[in-house]
């Protein structure tokens, strides 16, 4: 089941008080980022994060959910109405997850 264009406008407009969110589609779900970094994605119409060490403290009776067949399991934010623990939670979360990886071409220089 793909998630629905309704659910993603709900969890971005829950994100709006942060700069530096954005998304990309992928085989019908979504992955959110924060600040160019992976921070969770939008799957059959669940709001789920990596399970960082702050994602579990601040929600330390999440389930773990499979996002799909195959993947890590993530964890299920089910407080998705209250936009201040969003805020929060993505501005903890940011501190554990790795930078992102350069792709391409970005930054190397030619000498023509």
């Amino acid at each position: 089941m793909a998630s629905s264009q309704g659910y993603l406008d709900f969890i971005l407009d829950q994100l709006s008080d942060l700069d530096g969110i954005s998304h990309r589609a992928m085989m019908g779900e979504y992955i959110i980022y924060y600040r160019g970094k992976v921070i969770g994605g939008i799957y059959d119409d669940r709001f789920l994060v990596k399970p960082t060490k702050s994602a579990a403290a601040m929600m330390p009776n999440a389930e773990p959910e499979l996002p799909y067949e195959g993947a890590k399991k993530m964890l299920l934010v089910d407080n998705v109405e209250d936009r201040a623990f969003l805020k929060a939670l993505l501005e903890a979360m940011y501190e554990d997850l790795p930078a992102p990886k350069k792709s391409g071409n970005r930054g190397r220089t030619s000498n023509g």
